[in-house]
């Protein structure tokens, strides 16, 4: 029987279904469920769900919130109707082992979906343009001409002219078209089908999809960084400039060996923030990002409590346990000043913002990474802190980066004096784009970074991604919640696999 099954047809995909299912913090997001026909019965195979992204900030209004609410729940709703409906049909009896076949598919539809859009937008305009013209045809009603102002009598004061540099105003948020995770999940559920029916891992399967003409023999893991604290802006503590507080273990380390002490170091550091009278309240609090949430009046007061619980259980930092800093610096432009406000009331120019980052990586060595110091649009100061420190320390792009769908075509990382770019997964990313970013960023010298979204979801397959595409670091929160920790344990059982064949380099 086995014999005779080697040439049965090559399994084809027979049915896609869309759910609407839950993510790691209760918001709305896809399920796709690929079902093939196998030896001519038709079985489940996989599924995937994907993770959700806000742009949303912290300290935004109550009305902005549940607009993005509305328009989530809206999304979800649609990408559920394109997967039982319109990719249902197209892609029913496509080898799930044709990727590349699928994702040209997939691309070629969220195109026409995009230019229907922009067809009604069009169309509402010109409608609108209509309306606005007959209003100003209508006889307007006549208003006198209103009186020119008396300048008050008085000396004439001496007005000093400073010539203040405007910054770049915020570039727009990407536009996400609603039922785009139809495009990921279903990319994402036919890549897992594949490994699935070839009988290969995940991590193996998207290797060989980047790698077609030369298997890798070896693979290596990616670096963790590990979220240890989420300084949330919004508390009413003055410290603003750093949002998470990031531990890395060294490279040279068993993977095992390095959660190991992130965990110490977590466990030293709740006491100590216990013993200290914080409040309890905010300790106890897990964040969406997996860790405690808390804040602090100075940089100095985080790094040297850091430093404390490190020596406190026989850890030092710079050679046992790095330190990475999300800045998140996006969100601490006040646009009516046209600054940075690093502490409550304390504000720098982009110009000075590069001035302290230098003498803080002096101060600090252990710190190894600044994951969005600048914003994207400050181009020149960015330029100018990777001549500064580039040597001395990753600078990465986050929120900073080009948009995605610009990655691809332009093929210019945007800033590309910094270091690597953090990639997510979600709305219309394909595994295709992910294979075609990161050979561009290989060929580039950045280090491709592989997060988690703010919105998790306990799918583990962003870490079989991250490991065939040979990404150097996995950025996936912190050491709680189900849905990030589940990601940290695939990571594990994966270097248990490889060291076990050999394939551990």
């Amino acid at each position: 029987a086995n014999y005779f099954s080697k040439f049965s047809k090559a399994p084809v995909i027979s049915k896609l279904v869309g759910r609407r299912v839950l993510n790691g913090i209760g918001q709305p997001t896809l399920e796709v469920e690929i079902y093939c026909t196998v030896k001519n019965y038709e079985k489940r195979i996989c599924s995937s769900l994907m993770a959700t992204h806000s742009q949303i900030p912290e300290n935004a209004l109550p009305e902005t919130i549940e607009a993005d609410e509305k328009e989530r729940d809206d999304s979800v709703h649609t990408a559920v109707e394109w997967v039982n409906e319109s990719l249902n049909t197209m892609l029913r009896g496509l080898e799930p082992a044709d990727q590349c076949q699928a994702d040209k598919m997939l691309g070629e539809y969220f195109a026409n979906k995009v230019e229907e859009k922009k067809e009604i937008e069009n169309q509402e305009e010109e409608e609108e343009g209509k309306e606005k013209e007959e209003e100003e045809a209508a006889p307007a009603l006549y208003l006198p001409a209103p009186l020119p102002k008396q300048k008050r009598g008085g000396k004439p004061g001496r007005r000093l002219s400073v010539e203040v540099k405007p910054i770049p105003p915020a570039e727009p948020a990407e536009p996400v078209l609603c039922g785009s995770l139809a495009i990921g999940g279903t990319s994402l559920a036919i890549a897992k089908a594949g490994a699935s029916i070839s009988r290969v891992p995940l991590y193996l399967h998207t290797a060989l999809l980047k790698h077609p003409q030369e298997p890798p023999k070896e693979m290596t893991l990616p670096l963790p960084m590990v979220t240890l604290l989420n300084c949330e802006k919004i508390l009413p503590t003055k410290l603003k400039l750093v949002k998470e507080v990031i531990l890395i273990p060294p490279a040279e380390l068993p993977l095992k060996q390095g959660i190991e002490r992130v965990l110490d170091i977590q466990k030293e550091m709740t006491r100590l923030l216990e013993s200290s009278g914080k409040v309890l309240s905010s300790l106890k609090r897990i964040s969406h990002l997996g860790c405690l949430t808390i804040g602090y009046d100075s940089l100095e007061q985080l790094l040297l409590l850091m430093e404390t619980a490190c020596n406190n259980i026989g850890l030092e930092l710079g050679t046992d346990m790095y330190l990475a800093i999300n800045c998140a610096a996006h969100e601490l432009m006040d646009y009516d000043k046209g600054k940075y406000e690093i502490l409550t009331g304390t504000f720098k120019t982009p110009d000075e913002m590069v001035a302290m980052y230098v003498e803080m990586i002096n101060d600090f060595p252990f710190i190894i990474a600044l994951i969005d110091p600048l914003r994207k649009e400050d181009r020149e100061q960015w330029s100018r802190i990777c001549c500064a420190l580039g040597s001395k320390c990753y600078l990465i792009a986050e929120d900073a980066v080009t948009q995605i769908s610009k990655l691809k075509t332009d093929e210019n990382i945007n800033i590309a004096m910094c270091s690597g770019v953090v990639l997510k997964y979600i709305n219309q990313t394909k595994v295709s784009d992910l294979i075609e970013l990161t050979g561009i960023l290989d060929g580039q010298r950045h280090i491709t970074i592989l997060g988690s979204p703010d919105g998790e979801s306990s799918d583990e397959s962003l870490v079989d991604l991250a490991v065939g595409l040979g990404a150097r670091f996995l950025k996936l929160g912190g050491l709680s919640r189900g849905e990030r920790v589940a990601k940290y344990n695939r990571l594990l059982a994966i270097e248990e696999e490889l060291a076990a064949n050999g394939a551990l380099r």
